[in-house]
């Protein structure tokens, strides 16, 4: 047996979540955010950040996960004191992902640069939170955007996350190295101008966020800063975040014109009922295409069928 424990925020469990979802147990224990059992492992994730990996290879299944430090020292949870005081006036970078958390379309990641200049002409075409804007409206404004400021957008089809994932990257080393990539694509595209820093918005601690690229050929470290809710910090976050969902909308509606019917988003029981649809019409090997296979719906709409 080779146990290792680490304490990590609640941003990383919940990816650790997605991640496992194949593996969940329908039960967790008392106090357990989740419970999973592996081929050769099993993982429990408390609620107060901690999480227990255990059997032949815990100790391996750990470090994809946390550093040796994060094993014996508490992470703390992220701070906006770190960033800079002024941080909404700048001249910045900003970056978000959607579709994650969806079992089926791609995962959409955007670089968009705002420059001080412009926030008042973002303000009036209505860029927001975009958790607080329908897909009606976000559409809207992305039409505006995309002709408004320099961006760069990544979009991972789902045979390739499928592929990285059955290779053991975990989804948020995907996300790391396509937050890393676009940064660098949109970094050249607005040279010889150079932005005051970059906002990500975070998804995983600074120090596991580089240990994922560390493989990476480039690798972005140019006053990079990191903070969870940075939609309402900056809005070149909020513009990053609305035109990632725009493409991620846009590559929904193109999917479910495959499949001949409208694919759901999320990942809820209409989802496995679309996706068991989709196998008794297209055939299983067709979720390779459409959908994020390691998700606990690959197993729900097989029994459906």
């Amino acid at each position: 047996m080779a146990n290792a424990v680490l304490t990590l925020p609640i941003s990383t469990i919940n990816e650790m979540k997605v991640h496992y979802q194949s593996f969940l147990k329908p039960s967790p224990p008392a106090g357990a955010l989740f419970a999973a059992k592996g081929p050769t492992y099993s993982i429990t994730a408390y609620k107060s950040g901690k999480v227990l990996f255990q059997g032949q290879s815990g100790e391996r299944e750990a470090a994809k996960w946390g550093t040796a430090e994060q094993k014996t020292k508490k992470v703390s949870a992220p701070s906006n004191h770190s960033l800079p005081h002024n941080i909404a006036e700048m001249s910045i970078i900003g970056t978000d992902e959607v579709g994650t958390g969806d079992y089926f379309g791609p995962i959409t990641v955007v670089a968009a640069y705002v420059s001080k200049d412009q926030l008042s002409l973002l303000k009036e075409l209505g860029v927001k939170d975009s958790k607080h804007l329908t897909d009606e409206t976000i559409v809207k404004i992305a039409k505006d955007l995309i002709h408004t400021i320099p961006y760069s957008l990544l979009t991972l089809p789902n045979e390739k996350y499928n592929a990285k994932q059955q290779q053991g990257w975990t989804q948020g080393k995907i996300k790391a190295v396509l937050h890393n990539q676009a940064i660098i694509h949109l970094r050249k595209k607005i040279a010889p101008v150079a932005p005051e820093c970059v906002l990500i918005d975070q998804f995983a601690e600074e120090k596991v966020y580089y240990r994922h690229i560390s493989g990476e050929k480039a690798i972005y470290k140019e006053n990079v800063y990191f903070s969870t809710k940075a939609e309402g910090i900056h809005l070149a976050v909020a513009a990053a975040s609305i035109i990632a969902r725009y493409a991620f909308i846009k590559a929904m509606d193109e999917l479910s014109e495959e499949a001949g019917f409208t694919l759901p988003k999320g990942a809820g029981a209409k989802v496995d009922q679309a996706a068991a649809r989709l196998i008794r019409s297209k055939g299983e090997s067709s979720l390779n295409h459409f959908t994020k296979m390691h998700f606990a719906n690959t197993v729900k709409a097989k029994k459906l069928v």
